[in-house]
């Protein structure tokens, strides 16, 4: 989409940094603005490593995507997919299985628009408007359902999305998730820690709400491993996006940035009942805030 504007808001403020264009950047994409180049500037002088820990979670999506779909998905539903760069989800399933199926959940203005533009020509996948914490909203949302058959397994995408979404919300709105799917699903999920000092957590997420506006919840590997509920978690189990199912073993580098995030993938086993689509979605959390994920 050389030279195409549509993919920012009339009504957006330039000045406001984004989590997901901030996100962007880190990963070489070029749909965000000075404000959010200036946040991570900031950021990458806390720690230098940033850029290289977004490309190691980026990573992760891909091998998730492909060893879900080796797995026999062909859905996928992307809680907080952010603005669309390198290696999106349904590109990723797409190569491996023409057949496979993605819905994009997001709130952020400039998410939704680039990601209109590019699935415009794409019937199998869309982008659903919503708060990924409004659950019967996306879960029961007509472009949710056109497109995902509740009966069937999913993949269920939860990368770097739970860091924003309060204590008060994060453990409904997860529950909510597994609860809608049947045996044999896959849920994905990356999430912040900062159970390493040395990565200096506190210091990127306060960086990043003061300029933004938007809270984060850094969480334990306790508290990351209580999101998969009941689901079994598949080897290696909760590790760093590095150290899950790499394409090859590498030496290790000494570094401990790759400690910025717990993740894992968990399957839901035969016998647990999948509470299901109940009208217009699961129960509905409701959102007190927007939240977004940056993947």
């Amino acid at each position: 989409m050389p030279g195409d504007r549509r993919w920012i808001p009339d009504d957006m403020d330039p000045a406001r940094p984004s989590h997901a264009r901030i996100y962007d950047y880190a990963l070489g994409g070029g749909h965000n603005l000075a404000s959010d180049r200036a946040v991570f500037d900031q950021l990458l002088a806390i720690q230098p490593r940033i850029r290289e820990m977004a490309w190691t979670n980026r990573a992760f999506l891909r091998r998730v995507v492909l060893f879900m779909v080796e797995s026999g998905i062909t859905q996928f539903l992307d809680l907080g997919s952010g603005i669309p760069t390198v290696g999106n989800v349904h590109e990723i399933a797409q190569k491996a299985n023409p057949a496979c199926r993605v819905v994009y959940v997001d709130w952020e203005d400039m998410a939704v628009a680039h990601s209109q533009l590019l699935l415009e020509r794409n019937p199998l996948a869309t982008i659903v408007e919503a708060d990924i914490t409004a659950t019967g909203r996306v879960l029961g949302h007509p472009d949710t359902l056109a497109l995902l058959d509740f009966d069937q397994p999913m993949g269920v995408l939860a990368l770097t999305a739970g860091h924003y979404v309060p204590d008060s919300l994060v453990w409904d709105v997860f529950e909510a998730y597994r609860d809608a799917v049947v045996p044999g699903s896959m849920l994905g999920i990356s999430h912040g820690t900062d159970d390493v000092a040395e990565v200096r957590a506190h210091e990127l997420i306060n960086t990043t709400a003061t300029a933004s506006g938007g809270a984060l919840y850094a969480r334990s590997r306790a508290e990351i491993t209580r999101l998969f509920g009941d689901f079994e978690l598949v080897e290696p189990g909760l590790v760093t996006p590095a150290q899950w199912r790499p394409d090859r073993v590498s030496p290790s580098t000494g570094h401990p940035t790759y400690g910025c995030y717990w993740a894992a993938v968990g399957v839901k086993a035969v016998g647990v009942k999948a509470v299901g689509v109940k009208g217009v979605g699961v129960k509905g959390v409701g959102a007190k805030g927007r939240t977004s994920a940056l993947q």
